[in-house]
């Protein structure tokens, strides 16, 4: 593998755009560059971490679902002709009179490349409540290239322990053909309880670009504010 050259050396070819830089702006956007390229490898390093998972446990339990149709299928079915599926848990269960604006959030800023990320790996929403419901809601959002897909009963909500006496919890999955059966890739498993100070629990990388999008800007996330599921 080809050695990288030093972060420090890489920041020596930047370029301000426009004139009139401080010092002290240019000493500290200098550091601050040398510090993203840094990030930048090691989401690569993770990735690369991830992608080279042994085989994870095989799916036994034979999950069923209704998809877009209203067709009952299971959980090979939601594939389609992939390798991979990508399933993201929504907090939108019957009991809920809309669906968790957090939820909400991560769904709307995936659809935008829902078709692109399609060509690759099967995606779906998974939800409690009806499939019908579901779908109301995205055409009230204008959302155009999400497959939503109701879980038949709780015991895929269950087993992955999203439900508990005080309420749902969301939860992304990867899962992996392995000939006719069915393998876990990956699953996010950053628990509230491995939140830092003063953070909200969440992963890394964020997926949502709503939040690496606000880390941009000078009051950033803002501890106080959340995404509203009306505007």
């Amino acid at each position: 593998m080809e050695s990288l050259k030093p972060a420090a050396d890489l920041v020596t070819y930047r370029k301000p755009v426009f004139p009139g830089e401080s010092d002290a702006y240019r000493d500290a956007r200098t550091a601050l560059l040398a510090q993203e390229i840094e990030l930048r490898r090691h989401m690569t390093r993770v990735a690369q971490q991830r992608q080279a998972l042994p085989p994870g446990p095989l799916i036994t339990k034979d999950y069923r679902f209704k998809d877009e149709q209203g067709f009952e299928v299971g959980l090979i079915d939601l594939f389609g002709d992939k390798d991979a599926l990508v399933a993201y848990f929504w907090m939108y269960g019957p009991e809920r009179e809309r669906p968790c604006p957090m939820c909400t959030n991560w769904v709307g800023s995936v659809d935008g490349n829902a078709n692109d990320i399609k060509q690759r790996v099967a995606y779906k929403i998974l939800g409690r409540s009806p499939v019908e419901r579901q779908f109301a809601f995205a055409q009230e959002r204008g959302w155009r290239n999400t497959d939503f897909i109701q879980t038949i009963g709780d015991d895929y909500a269950n087993d992955l322990g999203l439900l508990t006496p005080d309420g749902e919890y969301p939860a992304l999955v990867v899962f992996r053909k392995d000939g006719e059966q069915i393998r876990l890739f990956w699953m996010s498993e950053m628990r509230a309880e491995m939140a830092d100070p003063g953070q909200d629990p969440r992963d890394g990388p964020d997926i949502a670009s709503l939040w690496p999008i606000l880390d941009l800007t000078p009051e950033g996330r803002a501890p106080d504010w959340y995404p509203k599921l009306r505007y």
